[in-house]
């Protein structure tokens, strides 16, 4: 009789249920949908599209879309089914079972997830009380520990901080550990802080971006790895052989087709950001429902409560969703009347909470 590994066994899937809320405010998604003009483009492209081929397994033409819209060479990107599907793939492939990995808390849950799928020793490192990243405990944790693998966000989700990128360049020169680098929110941060100019100088980067934030492709599942020659000659080789489908590969080739579009939109949830935040914290001045509100880097604010639980219930009574993290709530940038309603509601919560 055939047995699951106690590790499989003791898996399940994640609980999820339609999200039926009038205001979605929980997914760092952007409330921005494509143009007209540039789905009347994806469906003259996808009429084109020979069904009955295979499609390019190294999505050459996206790669290169890609690549020109931020500057880097076109043989130093791999796409991905997402962000997800790379990170399991570098996961499964560049360090072998039972090697150490470094992940930090909080962050983004899914590398200690695929690390502890693929039988890795994951070390985490908790950030400080105001979760920031100690670099400096980063890099003597991994020569101490002999870690063959590092993952994290920057700016980071859910936190919204970031790491500047002097920083981050003095990590990945002093270890030998390969450090994976995920920019998802780069875009509303400052691009200067990113290493893509730089990937190719190391030997041990791997920066992975993606098209389901700021260039508002989230249901397709468009991820980028950038990395030097030879990584990404490995991942290349590593990553499932059509892991991109046609569809995905046209609809991401004629997004970066209009560069002007993509700029313009990301400053305009930037702008959209920068407000909720103002009227998050002028609510909070005068509510004192949260213990702080934090500045954003992201798409979304962070606010810290020990009434989290309360307040996301509270507001799901009013048909909002927002992410519910227990210590803290994250609040996704929305179209002005949505960021309107969940302030009011908000405020409306903090007097309830009051009685």
């Amino acid at each position: 009789m055939y047995k699951l590994d106690e590790r499989l066994a003791k898996l399940r899937p994640p609980v999820s249920k339609p999200n039926e809320c009038k205001i979605r405010l929980d997914a760092n998604e952007s409330y921005k949908n494509l143009p007209d003009y540039m789905i009347e483009d994806i469906k003259e492209m996808i009429g084109n599209m020979e069904f009955n081929r295979y499609p390019d397994p190294f999505s050459t033409t996206l790669c290169e879309g890609f690549a020109n819209y931020y500057g880097v060479k076109p043989e130093y990107v791999t796409a991905g089914n997402g962000s997800d599907e790379l990170i399991s793939t570098i996961n499964a492939n560049f360090i072998n079972k039972g090697e150490k990995m470094i992940v930090v808390s909080p962050d983004f849950a899914m590398y200690q997830f695929y690390g502890e799928l693929n039988e890795k020793d994951i070390i985490k490192i908790e950030k400080d009380e105001d979760f920031r990243i100690d670099i400096d405990e980063m890099i003597n944790t991994c020569r101490e520990s002999g870690a063959r693998l590092i993952c994290f966000s920057n700016p980071c989700n859910p936190t919204s901080l970031g790491v500047p990128r002097e920083e981050v360049i003095r990590l990945v020169k002093s270890v030998d550990a390969l450090v994976i680098l995920d920019e998802a929110y780069m875009d509303f941060w400052d691009n200067k802080q990113s290493l893509l100019d730089v990937v190719g100088d190391f030997d041990n980067l791997i920066i992975l971006r993606t098209c389901s934030k700021a260039l508002g492709l989230a249901a397709v599942r468009i991820g980028f790895a950038v990395a030097n020659e030879t990584l990404t000659t490995v991942i290349k080789s590593v990553k499932a052989q059509f892991n991109m489908n046609t569809v995905a590969q046209i609809i991401g080739t004629a997004l970066f087709k209009y560069p002007d579009h993509l700029e313009e939109n990301t400053r305009e949830i930037i702008e959209a950001r920068d407000k909720l935040q103002e009227m998050l914290m002028e609510m909070n001045d005068k509510t004192g429902i949260f213990e702080k509100v934090y500045e954003s880097n992201n798409n979304f604010v962070m606010v810290k409560t020990a009434n989290a639980d309360i307040i996301c219930q509270k507001l799901r009574e009013r048909s909002i969703s927002v992410a519910n993290h227990h210590t803290f709530i994250r609040i996704t940038v929305g179209r002005d009347w949505e960021n309107e309603a969940v302030v009011k509601a908000l405020e409306e919560i903090s007097e309830e909470l009051k009685a």
